[in-house]
């Protein structure tokens, strides 16, 4: 018996691993948070499986579903947003199952920054101009960061930020970042991306907040900050498919011109 943490990606179905679908196909139990896992993506569950929301469950009370499944030998897909290694609270789930001999494995996912970019149609490694993404979050009412991880420290670096659990502290983020990236620094706002009804917002640290407030936008989406947002043009190629510029799989370097 093996519980399969599987990330269900950022919503749309379609971006399910062949992998995840398969074994959410397979699974004769199916745990799943949903509040962001649609029920299109556990539609799949074979007949007669056994499918529970976790999301007005307490840990407890899902370890224990699986502690069951476990006595009959029953396969769980636990199934999880985006990709499970980022904000998926798997660990202690992890834990858990190790100090009860549960075998578990994990199957990786879409996250929301990967469809955020996709959503707006950019790349978030621009040369010359962001080359470095951090991924990070809000405390909020959810658990505390760590000291070194504020959002000012990360800030000092001018590199991409992916703020999760940020949209009701957007004029806390404005004002923490506003002196390092400046006023007119790019941002977007994607409320949930891939789902039918995302939203995306376009502006600057100076107007963001205004937009998102008229839009009624108060959870489930994702802050992206960066001079990356607003290079679209007069960033220099990169050298990966510079003709002059040989590398191991093109040893050598091609006139142009």
């Amino acid at each position: 018996m093996t519980v399969y943490f599987i990330g269900a990606g950022p919503g749309d179905p379609e971006l399910l691993t062949l992998k995840a679908a398969r074994l959410i196909g397979a699974c004769p139990v199916c745990l799943y948070a949903g509040s962001l896992v649609p029920e299109e993506v556990v539609a799949i569950a074979p007949e007669g499986a056994r499918v529970l929301d976790t999301a007005p469950m307490t840990l407890e009370e899902t370890h224990a579903e699986i502690v069951a499944a476990h006595a009959r030998g029953a396969d769980v897909a636990r199934v999880h947003s985006g990709d499970p290694s980022l904000y998926g609270a798997i660990a202690e789930q992890i834990r858990r199952l190790k100090a009860d001999g549960i075998d578990y494995a994990i199957v990786p996912g879409v996250p929301a920054y990967a469809a955020a970019a996709a959503a707006m149609g950019t790349e978030l490694t621009v040369p010359e101009v962001g080359q470095s993404i951090v991924l990070t979050r809000m405390s909020m009412k959810s658990t505390g960061m760590p000291a070194g991880e504020t959002l000012e420290n990360f800030a000092r670096t001018g590199t991409t930020l992916a703020i999760h659990l940020g949209i009701r502290a957007l004029r806390d983020i404005e004002r923490v970042l506003t002196p390092h990236y400046g006023a007119d620094c790019p941002v977007a706002v994607v409320y949930r991306a891939s789902w039918p009804d995302q939203l995306i917002l376009r502006g600057t640290l100076s107007d963001i907040h205004a937009q998102v407030r008229a839009a009624k936008i108060t959870r489930t989406a994702l802050i992206m900050v960066g001079p990356v947002l607003g290079a679209q043009h007069g960033f220099p190629d990169s050298a990966l498919y510079d003709a002059a510029k040989p590398h191991v799989l093109r040893p050598k370097a091609r006139k142009t011109g």
